[in-house]
């Protein structure tokens, strides 16, 4: 029998191996797999937004097409699924439904805003008082003087993005849409999978996106490809709280992704293996293939990204034993970070900058790359992110069982 792909349906138990896991959540219980992989993702993301360290080379985007972006926004989608969902059946207010993803979308601009402005005053305070004024052209902050007026415009338009401040702003818009994806998902969920596709083949073909501005061009993260990734969450989370499938596991589906995962790895490692596959992909784009089908476009999200996206989470969904590991003492301090998700992002990305203005120093000073200073740079920047994920946890659960021994 076909276990739901995003509630640990093993692919094992097709071949008699194993028993079937645990299907469905309790009420009121959190999926340890869910904050596991979302406090990984933050994990690799704040790595990845400190170039030039050692540590970068061992993150997963140089082990397929795509990266923790794209587990990012999938996470993102499926949590809404799970917590907003419900609100919308039959009998219940739909306003108040309506107001929490909106709720959740405004909180979610006033962080970008937030952090926008503090990472600005630590690339303003490095080039002011340690000399780093090359820090000022770079993550799009030139425009910033080139165009002062208009880029304090498109800052709270959202029209003017700071490098690697870029993935809030997709996540507020995709927030917006949650209500109509949870509406029209209640009763058909698979029309509204294939109008996804539709808007993500529209928005490639026509290269539709959100403007940018004073900058030409849109969204770095372009709302209308990724919402794919977000609307598939969703719609998983949405069938995971009521204890159905949306996604089945299927064995030969398992070995289809898991064999795509490992033949993106031999591309990526093995040069000749990668310039076979880009003379292929370049031939079939010779054929009239459009871009967002050939390249690794990460702005319109191409399918060979989209594809290793949707493999890595279909593999490691359909592995049972997941719910273990995740489930593990060693694995908590993941899933502390992981449930405290915007605080942990939002400050990881501030410290993120802020590291990128120390290393630029360490540069200027000669201090040449190690794995010591690296580690220590982005190890005190992990523990940071974890304590303060702890202390919220600890907070809101203090307070939850305050409540609970108020409650006559």
């Amino acid at each position: 029998m076909h276990k739901s792909l995003l509630r640990g349906g093993p692919v094992s138990s097709h071949l008699g191996r194993t028993k079937p896991a645990t299907v469905g959540l309790v009420p009121g219980q959190r999926d340890h797999r869910l904050d596991f992989f979302r406090g990984l993702a933050l994990v690799m993301i704040f790595i990845n937004h400190v170039p030039g360290t050692v540590y970068e080379y061992a993150t997963n985007r140089n082990f397929g097409f795509s990266d923790a972006a794209e587990a990012f926004v999938f996470m993102s989608g499926l949590a809404a699924g799970l917590a907003y969902s419900s609100a919308f059946a039959p009998g219940n207010n739909l306003w108040l439904a309506v107001s929490r993803p909106w709720a959740r979308a405004r909180y979610l601009y006033f962080v970008h805003l937030s952090i926008t402005v503090i990472c600005l005053a630590i690339v303003a305070f490095a080039a002011r008082y340690f000399d780093l004024a090359e820090l000022l052209t770079k993550n799009n902050i030139k425009a910033l003087f080139a165009d002062p007026l208009s880029t304090m415009i498109g800052i709270p338009l959202l029209t003017h993005q700071l490098g690697y401040l870029n993935i809030l702003p997709l996540y507020a818009v995709l927030l917006v849409s949650t209500p109509a994806i949870i509406l029209l998902g209640r009763k058909f969920p698979y029309w509204v999978l294939a109008g996804s596709i539709l808007l993500w083949v529209i928005a490639g073909q026509f290269r539709l996106n959100l403007p940018n501005f004073p900058n030409s061009g849109g969204w770095f993260f372009n709302p209308f490809s990724w919402q794919l990734l977000f609307v598939i969450g969703v719609l998983s989370g949405m069938a995971m709280k009521q204890g159905k499938q949306f996604i089945p596991a299927h064995p030969v589906a398992f070995v289809l992704a898991l064999a795509y995962l490992i033949a993106t790895i031999v591309v990526m490692k093995y040069p000749p293996a990668g310039e076979a596959f880009r003379a292929g992909l370049s031939a079939i784009s010779k054929m009239g293939a459009p871009f967002y089908i050939t390249w690794f476009d990460k702005t319109f999200l191409s399918l060979p990204r989209l594809l290793h996206a949707l493999a890595v989470f279909y593999v490691f969904a359909s592995i049972p034993q997941m719910r273990v590991i995740a489930s593990s003492r060693l694995a908590a301090p993941l899933r502390i970070m992981g449930r405290q998700g915007l605080a942990v992002f939002a400050t990881g990305t501030v410290l993120s900058i802020a590291l990128q203005a120390v290393k630029a120093w360490l540069s200027k000073e000669g201090i040449t790359d190690t794995v010591l200073i690296d580690g220590l740079m982005l190890g005190s920047g992990i523990f940071a992110l974890w304590l303060l994920a702890y202390v919220l946890t600890r907070t809101v659960d203090m307070r939850r069982a305050q409540s609970q021994t108020k409650t006559p």
